[in-house]
């Protein structure tokens, strides 16, 4: 004879999303409550209150929201999603100390495979099942009450209002000290979750905003080259490398105690060392400084515009971006290009990913298959590195430059001691170092029948620790400088500095000046001498070294 299982009592929509919108509340905002405790002005009993309080304005959002999808078929799957979306941003926000908003958001829709999977960890898999899929699986085990159209109308009617009186009543006891803790505290609303991770969403597809819309719009249709009278023959060629997540201050070039460019130190360059990046993440910083409006300008733009790229195409000249990372962010998508991210070359690629080095061993091939009477003119070539991409620092760097020891081999990098992690970081700018000289290497071949140059600049910075904080991509209002502050170094051959009029020692005089993204559009068509009303002599960092 079988035991009969004993019957689950069934659950109302009211009493799974009050147990769910608890459970988001509290567990879900570990990373919130962290933040909270360790203000100064948020301690005591008074703290304590405070506490209680924001967890009911949560818990009681989260109920009044779901309250529209309280229906049969609509509210088991959206408490899902939000149990999952509330277990991955808590993961990331403690491990790293970051926060959920629309830019995280578009860095995380861009991600692709190969660096997603740097990501996965069996403690994000942890985190995921403990604090997402479990209760995910209590909430599909919960036999649904039956109601009535009617009833059920009645239901989801009164939770709304219920919640939305408790949200308004309890902000109302503690306004005060919300509202000071929101205006000094600007991290804490990106790490309501999963609230966060929703606003960003809808930030992204729903919410009306000035976002740009409309057709791209052309950019310098009068561009031209000017002819530089008395200059040599040879046509400029142009290497601009476009770093990854490599800060400012990790460069023995700019003063770094450790050395980290032993190569490049040998060679006749110039580092420039306060310079402010576009934005914190690379799907920012990437079409932000090959815009000609600068980062406020971007920011406040009515229309998406062709780039740089464009401008100099137009203008004449032969222009390549060979791609070593997860793609061009749409600002290659009108000239030539090509991915060595993928290729399968020994000692250049392993693990599904390839050392930077790999572009070098295509650009000659590239190169060919440019216009001839384009190149005539001169070239331009971005190459766009995998650089310093964390976590996995220790992927990045081949054995022979691990100069630092020991790293951290660890994808969750708040789980190694800082050194560790600093060791690693410092190894993948060794390798940069490297890098960077072997393109410098690679343009005194080409001199013969060029005049060469290098300019590299990286698109964001990245934290290492400092205040809890790892990667990147905090809000630029709140980022410390380790996330905004990059580096920007210049080689110009001896043929290429008499072809521009630009001396590497009138450059050197100007090293500490502040400089930013802004002026990357505007110094790149200045020294590839392209005219059009849209370049900005003053946006450009060579004009007062320019003697022609």
């Amino acid at each position: 004879m079988f035991l009969d299982r004993p019957v689950r009592t069934p659950r109302s929509a009211v009493t799974l999303i009050v147990l769910a919108s608890l459970w988001m509340a509290s567990v879900g905002n570990l990373s919130l409550w962290q933040t909270l405790m360790a203000l100064p002005d948020n301690t005591g009993w008074r703290g304590v209150a405070f506490g209680v309080a924001f967890g009911v304005m949560i818990a009681s959002t989260l109920a009044a929201l779901m309250a529209w999808l309280a229906w049969h078929w609509t509210l088991k799957p959206a408490l899902t999603l939000l149990l999952l979306l509330s277990a991955f941003a808590t993961h990331y926000m403690l491990t790293y100390g970051i926060v959920v908003d629309t830019p995280m958001v578009i860095n995380v829709l861009q991600t692709d495979t190969r660096e997603a999977s740097d990501q996965i960890t069996w403690r994000l898999g942890l985190s995921v099942l403990l604090l997402g899929v479990l209760p995910s699986v209590w909430v599909w085990r919960q036999p649904w009450l039956a109601l009535s159209l009617g009833q059920q109308v009645f239901r989801n009617v009164g939770l709304f209002i219920a919640s939305l009186l408790l949200t308004l009543g309890t902000t109302q006891l503690v306004f005060q000290d919300f509202a000071s803790l929101m205006r000094n505290h600007t991290q804490l609303r990106y790490q309501i979750n999963p609230l966060n991770s929703v606003y960003a969403l809808l930030d992204l597809k729903v919410i009306p905003s000035d976002k740009p819309s409309g057709p791209l719009q052309p950019l310098g249709e009068d561009a031209h080259i000017t002819p530089r009278e008395g200059a040599a023959q040879r046509p400029p060629l142009l290497v601009l490398v476009l770093g990854e997540t490599a800060r400012s201050s990790s460069f023995s070039l700019n003063g770094y105690a450790r050395v980290t460019n032993p190569e490049l130190a040998k060679e006749n360059v110039v580092s420039f060392r306060n310079v402010s990046s576009c934005g914190t993440s690379t799907a920012e910083s990437v079409p932000c400084m090959f815009s000609h409006l600068g980062r406020e300008g971007y920011a406040q733009r009515k229309n998406d515009s062709e780039n740089l790229l464009d401008v100099l195409q137009r203008a004449g000249y032969a222009v390549l971006w060979i791609d070593n990372q997860s793609g061009c962010k749409d600002q290659c998508d009108r000239i030539p290009n090509l991915n060595t991210s993928e290729l399968k070359i020994p000692d250049q690629c392993e693990g599904g990913e390839c050392r930077d080095t790999v572009m070098l061993t295509q650009i000659d091939t590239a190169l060919a298959k440019l216009p001839a009477e384009r190149r005539a003119r001169g070239t331009v070539v971005v190459m766009h590195t995998m650089g310093s991409h964390g976590p996995a620092y220790f992927k990045r760097v081949p054995a022979a430059f691990k100069k630092f020891l020991p790293e951290c081999t660890d994808n969750s990098l708040s789980q190694c001691e800082r050194a560790q992690v600093v060791n690693a970081y410092d190894n993948t700018i060794v390798f940069t170092d490297h890098f960077l000289t072997r393109v410098i290497g690679w343009l005194k071949a080409q001199d013969k029948t060029a005049s060469t140059a290098m300019f590299y600049v990286s698109d964001h910075g990245e934290s290492l620790g400092e205040n809890n904080l790892y990667l990147h991509g905090l809000p630029y209002s709140m980022a410390p400088a380790e996330q905004k502050t990059v580096p920007l170094i210049t080689w110009f051959s001896p043929s290429f500095e008499r072809l521009s009029g630009v001396a590497t020692s009138c450059l050197n005089k100007s090293r500490d000046r502040a400089l930013s993204h802004d002026h990357l559009f505007h110094s790149i068509l200045g020294l590839m001498a392209v005219q059009t009303r849209v370049y900005q002599a003053e946006r450009d960092l060579f004009k007062a070294c320019q003697t022609r």
